[in-house]
């Protein structure tokens, strides 16, 4: 079993209409048929939507992903109209609000990979490739890649897993004209937010883009470049070999496979309410990532 321990039910507002509750995101259409988008303070861990919020969690993917719209504006546009609160929409949404494009969204994952790690370390202790692609012998848990690599997966449902399929498989399924412009884009974007990152003292080890089409032009969509989208990684601690510590819900796997929690994540049973002290590391690791992204302190 998968899916939400406890689904909320949608905050009803006035010239909204809910259109979908995800694992983070409540997705609404306006009147002008523009689509609003509320991220929340949810989290998720092994395909559950967990019972307990980190706080501020919503307003830092938010405004992270804001600030890297601006970076990538001359690269790839994005599906943002504004970041007014639509009218009657409670206090709570500020800051957490983005007012969006209704795009013909591309039933993709476009994942960038400038590193070893996860599902694509696994299949290449299998078969040496990621996604079909051949890599190099001898790379590690945490290995740079010789380039950066477009591994696309299919985007799955709450509480089912993303797969990750060949470019082949996306060119048959978008088109190859289609399928070539993500790819393009998607290693673009990615090398210039490595750059920016780097800079920064941080490794964009990977991270998945949506795209969709507004017409003719293929827009960026949903977050971008936060930690729920990607594997950030402090620099100063990089070392192939092992496992490396991340600004992410690290802290919230660690504990749910721990005895602490006393939850068999095979077993038919939902996870358990996080901890207070798992909920507030969690809280500033997410704060943490925004704060050395930007160089601008969380209110």
């Amino acid at each position: 079993m998968s899916g939400f321990v406890e689904k909320p039910e949608p905050i009803q507002v006035p010239g909204l209409v809910h259109l979908h509750t995800g694992k983070v995101r409540d997705l609404y259409r306006n009147e002008d048929g523009g689509l609003v988008m509320v991220a929340s303070d949810r989290i998720s861990a092994y395909d559950w939507v967990l019972p307990s919020e980190i706080p501020d969690k919503g307003r830092v993917l938010t405004q992270l992903s804001l600030w890297w719209f601006e970076q990538l504006a001359d690269l790839a546009p994005n599906h943002v109209v504004s970041t007014e609160l639509p009218d009657g929409a409670p206090a709570e949404w500020a800051g957490r609000t983005l007012v969006c494009r209704s795009l013909d969204m591309v039933p993709v994952e476009c994942v960038a990979r400038g590193y070893l790690t996860g599902s694509g370390l696994a299949e290449y202790q299998e078969t040496q490739t990621v996604c079909g692609l051949a890599l190099p012998e001898g790379l590690s848990d945490g290995s740079e890649l010789p380039a950066p690599i477009f591994t696309p997966a299919t985007k799955a449902a709450v509480g089912e897993h993303d797969e990750n399929v060949s470019y082949e498989e996306v060119a048959r399924q978008v088109g190859a004209e289609t399928a070539a412009e993500l790819r393009q884009l998607t290693l673009a974007v990615y090398s210039r937010a490595r750059d920016i990152a780097r800079e920064r003292g941080i490794i964009l080890a990977d991270t998945k883009f949506e795209f969709g089409h507004d017409g003719e032009r293929l827009l960026i969509a949903d977050e971008v470049l936060t930690p729920d989208s990607s594997r950030f990684w402090p620099a100063a601690s990089w070392e192939p070999g092992r496992p490396q510590p991340s600004y992410d819900k690290q802290y919230v796997r660690d504990w749910l496979t721990s005895p602490a929690s006393g939850w068999d994540r095979r077993g038919e049973q939902p996870p358990p309410a996080l901890p207070a002290e798992v909920v507030e590391k969690t809280r500033a690791k997410y704060v943490e990532a925004y704060e050395l992204l930007t160089g601008t302190p969380w209110a």
